[in-house]
């Protein structure tokens, strides 16, 4: 069958009429010249590195056991330097605000004075901490890990789903697929000018230590624990910056500090990055039945001897009902316009939208704005009736616990499928990853999430989600394909015709062994947002009404190629070893 980009979707590979956008010709060469029987190979050798690495994920409740590898797909997202460029601007102008908001709720509150937010949506939040007002925080940064959450959608224009600015994971994997990716498939990554990723561990380590409170200060990583679904990251980062991996119980509060017990005695710690919810930090101060925290943690914070990272009550900015005034943080704080839009969003505690919202639920996709990992969704297109009904009861008796988002295509890109051999279209969406201190530093890329079931709108891997290497070029793309032996070993380029000889060629249309397969997706769309929540998409546009304004009811060579082949078996072999 034949790969279509078709015109309902933006694809991430191919533009109109099928044409291999500049930046992905590099790409679909090596595809075109490998075939399908060797790309197939090499990812199963994925599948063995991944679990031999204990590379997994947790999954609750699901009868088929917990532990899971994490599904990869081997065919990488490409962004071009111009591109990527826009979305780091953007990115970095968002967080900047965020930033200016929390240290200002947490102090004078002008922006709520100003009626700029109302303080009703800030204060009801369920994130928001008054045990920590006040709180002076260290280089006045409140979120200095995040994880903002894209899409892109019908044509192409990059939308942000969500803030995650709690402890947003999953770039532990982004790092484990390009380190397997650049194993398994070195040969890809030649000529291709892809920017490095490695440096996120040794960049997030100085950001952690330029909070200590003293010089060269003890840096730990709290974890609940073995049985979290994220625990493979908080290990990985761990060891990764050379720091110690703790639990609550090993740490202690003693003479206003906090110290950490170790087999050569205490030892003080002077920066935690969390992955703990605030609720668990101190039964002390918020839950009392939490055995996951330290008692009397937050007096140590509270009085500057230790750093948190995220600051406590940093989630009052990722409330997905407060998700909806960033623009205005934008402009209110910066005296800017905001560079990457929202995603349209009703909130239930707005008369006027929560009048739309049941009017037009079967038209919608309700969230509840502390869910997490797609649970506590209604997806008003695809339900029943009596589902439907059941939900807006919990609607209608608690308002301010829900958004609704229209339904909007999200992009595609080609994924490869064992069961079938082909390459099909699914959707995707990406999470890039910001670090905050003296300076703002993005990852080149993130965490491209994947819906792997055919037909599946849904990107998070506790609901059959994967995950794909993102790559940011150093360039735009080449407007004149080059050619395999170049692209694997650096020599003088191919013939462009001579690619169809290969077997399994990588064209849209084609009628050959590597030809894509229409994946049969329904025309409308949706995707997983940050720490799992799945949501809607559908672009601003620039005439948007405020905030507070419902919308109208209608908006909404094959011997020396073998020769380069047995070249990167070589590599990925000592790869493996090491």
């Amino acid at each position: 069958m034949k790969y279509e980009p078709g015109s309902r979707f933006f694809d991430e590979m191919f533009g109109q009429g099928g044409t291999v956008r500049p930046h992905y010709q590099g790409i679909r060469e090596y595809l075109a010249a490998q075939g399908v029987e060797e790309f197939g190979r090499r990812h199963r050798l994925l599948d063995l590195a991944f679990r031999n690495q204990g590379i997994t994920f947790t999954v609750y409740g699901d009868s088929q056991g917990t532990e899971r590898t994490f599904p990869f797909d081997p065919v990488p997202r490409v962004i071009p330097a111009s591109e990527w460029a826009h979305v780091e601007a953007g990115l970095t102008q968002r967080v900047r605000a965020l930033n200016a908001f929390l240290g200002d709720i947490y102090s004078q509150a002008q922006i709520l004075g100003d009626g700029v937010i109302p303080s009703e949506l800030v204060y009801t939040s369920a994130h928001f901490r008054r045990e920590v007002h006040g709180i002076r925080v260290p280089l006045g940064l409140y979120t200095h890990i995040v994880g903002t959450d894209l899409i892109r959608n019908e044509q192409g224009e990059y939308l942000v789903l969500e803030d995650n600015l709690r402890s947003p994971s999953g770039v532990s994997y982004l790092l484990a697929n390009r380190q397997a990716m650049t194993r398994i498939y070195p040969g890809m990554f030649r000529g291709q000018g892809v920017r490095p990723v490695g440096h996120y561990t040794s960049t997030l380590l100085h950001l952690l230590q330029s909070l200590s409170p003293r010089e060269n200060g003890t840096v730990v990583v709290l974890t609940p624990g073995m049985y979290n679904s994220a625990y493979f990251e908080h290990a990985y980062l761990a060891q990764q910056m050379g720091v110690e991996l703790v639990e609550g119980r090993d740490l202690f509060v003693d003479a206003g500090r906090v110290w950490m017990r170790t087999t050569g005695g205490r030892r003080q710690v002077d920066v935690i990055y969390r992955r703990i919810d605030d609720d668990f930090l101190d039964p002390l101060t918020f839950r009392p039945d939490s055995a996951l925290g330290v008692a009397g943690l937050v007096e140590v914070y509270r009085q500057g001897r230790v750093a948190i990272a995220n600051a406590i009550g940093t989630g009052v900015a990722d409330d997905k009902a407060v998700y909806a005034y960033v623009p205005e943080m934008i402009r209110y704080y910066l005296n800017e316009e905001p560079l990457l839009n929202n995603v349209p969003t009703f909130l239930g505690w707005n008369p006027d939208h929560l009048e739309y919202m049941l009017a037009h639920a079967d038209e919608l996709v309700f969230k509840g704005v502390g869910e997490a990992g797609g649970y506590g969704m209604l997806l008003g297109p695809y339900a029943t009736r009596e589902e439907v009904e059941a939900y807006l009861v919990k609607v209608r008796s608690a308002p301010r616990e829900f958004i609704a988002q229209p339904v909007v295509g999200l992009s595609r890109h080609p994924t490869f499928y064992p069961d079938s051999g082909e390459f099909e279209p699914a959707h995707v969406d990406l999470r890039p990853y910001i670090l905050c201190g003296q300076e703002v530093t993005i990852v080149p890329g993130g965490l491209t999430r994947v819906a792997l079931r055919r037909g599946s709108l849904v990107v998070n891997s506790s609901q059959g989600g994967g995950s794909k290497d993102t790559w940011v070029l150093d360039h735009d793309g080449r407007a004149t394909p080059q050619g395999m032996s170049q692209l694997l070993s650096g020599g003088a380029p191919l013939n462009v015709q001579a690619q169809s000889q290969y077997q399994g060629g990588f064209e849209p249309g084609a009628a050959t062994q590597g030809q894509f397969q229409s994946s049969g997706a329904q025309t409308q769309s949706q995707s997983q947002s940050g720490g799992g929540t799945q949501s809607q998409s559908q672009s601003q546009t620039q005439g948007a009404p405020p905030v507070g304004t419902p919308p109208p009811p209608d908006a909404p060579g094959q011997h020396s190629f073998q020769q380069e082949l047995e070249k990167d078996e070589l590599d990925t072999t000592s790869g493996e070893e090491r």
